[in-house]
């Protein structure tokens, strides 16, 4: 029996700029929402401080614990706060190397986990603990509607009244992000999505606002890296999607419809091999209660 069990949720980029580099890293300028695909992380406690994780699903048993966020934030958590260990299972149905912030989402997990399985409410400290593990890492603590900036660390929570709907499609093959940002980098995107704008019909549930403004700088480098991604975005459009872009760095591609009535009827439409589904946005719970924020923007943020 475990003693903690947290959902952590996966993110679609609404929007994403390349907004410069610092530091040896992209700055960036995204609008995410968390959608209704999550990893479900189960924490035990140890009598030790050993931290041991187990993964599950989506070929993430093959993951290095060297090279595994979970197990680095699970460390990360027993250094800073002093507590004991714990033996941690990750269930995966986020996909790997899909843009949609599977791994942000293990150590997010993990570090709520703990959190709970420890009682440790120190919200400023885990958002610490997670910028310095992945760059939207410390947005994922949350999720929900956002704008995230600089290298995702900086988050400001959207509260959106309404729900959007999509058809994502997933191709097999993964896209490697720093080969996404080197392509890039080689041959900068000169469209701009306009965040802001974004953020604004976000938080006045402008779904037209949404759509007009939905891109991805890093969807070309991303279809050029990967012939899947950009056939999946080429399929996406084909269903006269509202809007369709890449997430992250790809390969994941998601058109947003007006309603769920209409992604099914796109799924139906589509004739295509590349895996397909059905998802929604999420406010995920904490605590028993919706985070949501007030986004308001400056009067020349929308000039």
């Amino acid at each position: 029996m475990f003693s903690a069990k947290v959902k952590s949720y996966a993110k679609i980029n609404l929007s994403l700029n390349i907004a410069g580099t610092a530091g040896g890293y992209h700055l960036i300028d995204s609008a995410v929402c968390s959608i209704d695909i999550y990893d479900t992380v189960c924490a035990k406690p140890r009598r030790d401080a050993l931290v041991n994780v187990y993964m599950h699903g989506r070929g993430s048993e093959f993951i290095p614990p060297e090279k595994n966020n979970a197990v680095k934030a699970g460390e990360a958590f027993v250094s800073a706060f002093g507590t004991r260990g714990a033996d941690i299972e990750i269930f995966k149905d986020i996909p790997v190397g899909a843009g949609l912030g599977g791994s942000s989402a293990d150590a997010a997990g993990v570090l709520n986990a703990l959190a709970k399985l420890y009682k440790i409410d120190a919200p400023a400290e885990l958002k610490a603990l997670a910028d310095g593990l992945g760059s939207d890492t410390g947005y994922m603590l949350r999720g929900g509607f956002a704008r995230i900036s600089g290298r995702g660390e900086r988050v400001e929570p959207i509260f959106s009244p309404r729900q959007y709907n999509m058809l994502l499609f997933l191709p097999d093959s993964p896209v490697s992000t720093p080969a996404c940002y080197k392509k890039y980098d080689g041959s900068p995107d000169p469209l701009r999505a306009d965040t802001a704008r974004l953020c604004a019909a976000l938080a006045a549930g402008d779904f037209a606002g949404v759509a007009a403004n939905a891109y991805n700088a890093l969807g070309v480098p991303a279809c050029a890296l990967n012939p899947e991604c950009a056939a999946a975005l080429a399929a996406a459009g084909a269903l006269s999607p509202s809007a369709c872009a890449v997430t992250g760095s790809g390969s994941a591609v998601f058109a947003l419809f007006e309603s769920e009535e209409l992604c099914r009827w796109a799924k139906s439409r589509y004739r295509g091999k590349i895996k397909t589904r059905i998802v929604k946005t999420v406010e995920p719970r904490r605590g028993g209660a919706f985070l949501r924020s007030p986004y308001r923007l400056n009067e020349s943020d929308t000039k």
